[in-house]
């Protein structure tokens, strides 16, 4: 009697062909996923036992928090994924590979119990704290490596007296981070004032075109397409937070939005690339070698 099926047409596991096969990932805090069911996309907040069963919660860009069943039924970029629990000793193995053979947030690659050096003479100045916040968790090992300080400025008003106060010299360099610099505003003329000083050649001042550094935080780690205009009159910050439902009326309010928008920042890849190019290049320019006093 002839075989008319080349295999057995019952052999294998039939019911997933065609279909993508789920990977183990563990429900670390602060990675994004998408259940399936629901549609409900969210960032883990903590794991936990609940009626007897593992819960994992997320949390949506609008501060709402939702508990699931841990294990099957999440997406990550579209791919299907089983959540587990995340384990003490898988937690420990990957920060022993980090340390080794890891990256720091910067893309640099990490140096393996760098203890920070004493503190160069050269300075990165930012407007305020939210930008020094940001440059911290980016590029903080960077920075303490090479021994390079960050400080705060209160907006660039009176930039020419903060360099007549720094005094930057050979050996004594400094780099200043401007938000909104784009032509024709006052940014712009103040920072082309400042480029004139007679200091000016031990100093490099760059920006980025935002009118808040929370702008250079790419805007699909809040799950938006696009950064909203906000109406000329209202407050940038009050304007956003509102768009995106979140408290907004008090000066804690913004200061925890801030907070919610920092913590959705893992790495160089969710900022824009123009905040990318100034701060590499200030870094760069501060922390240049064979620099000597005069």
């Amino acid at each position: 009697m002839n075989n008319r099926y080349r295999t057995d047409v019952l052999s294998g596991d039939w019911r997933r062909q065609g279909r993508p096969v789920s990977r183990e990932v563990e429900a670390e805090t602060g990675l994004v996923v998408e259940d399936v069911e629901t549609g409900w996309v969210g960032a883990v907040v903590r794991v936990e036992k609940a009626g007897g069963m593992q819960v994992v919660h997320l949390e949506d860009r609008r501060g709402k928090v939702k508990a699931f069943r841990l294990g099957p039924g999440f997406l990550i970029d579209g791919a299907p994924v089983v959540l587990t629990r995340p384990t003490a000793a898988a937690r420990a193995a990957l920060a022993k590979e980090k340390a080794v053979t890891g990256r720091t947030a910067s893309g640099s690659i990490a140096v393996p119990q760098a203890r920070a050096q004493v503190a160069s003479a050269s300075r990165i100045f930012v407007e305020g704290k939210h930008d020094a916040e940001l440059v911290e968790k980016v590029w903080g090992h960077d920075l303490r490596v090479e021994g390079v300080v960050v400080e705060m400025l209160d907006g660039v008003d009176d930039l020419t007296a903060v360099i007549d106060d720094f005094s930057p010299r050979p050996g004594r360099r400094m780099g200043v981070l401007v938000d909104h610099l784009v032509p024709g505003t006052k940014e712009s003329r103040i920072v082309e004032a400042a480029r004139g000083h007679r200091l000016a050649r031990h100093a490099k001042i760059l920006g980025h075109p935002y009118v808040d550094v929370w702008q250079s935080v790419r805007p699909e780690r809040l799950g938006l397409a696009a950064w909203p205009v906000i109406p000329r009159g209202t407050s940038w910050k009050h304007g956003i937070c509102a768009h995106l439902g979140w408290p907004h009326e008090t000066q804690a309010d913004i200061a925890q939005a801030w907070q919610r928008i920092l913590g959705t920042v893992r790495t160089y890849a969710d900022l824009e690339p123009s905040l990318l190019a100034s701060v590499e290049e200030l870094i760069d320019f501060v922390t240049e070698p064979g620099q000597s006093e005069d």
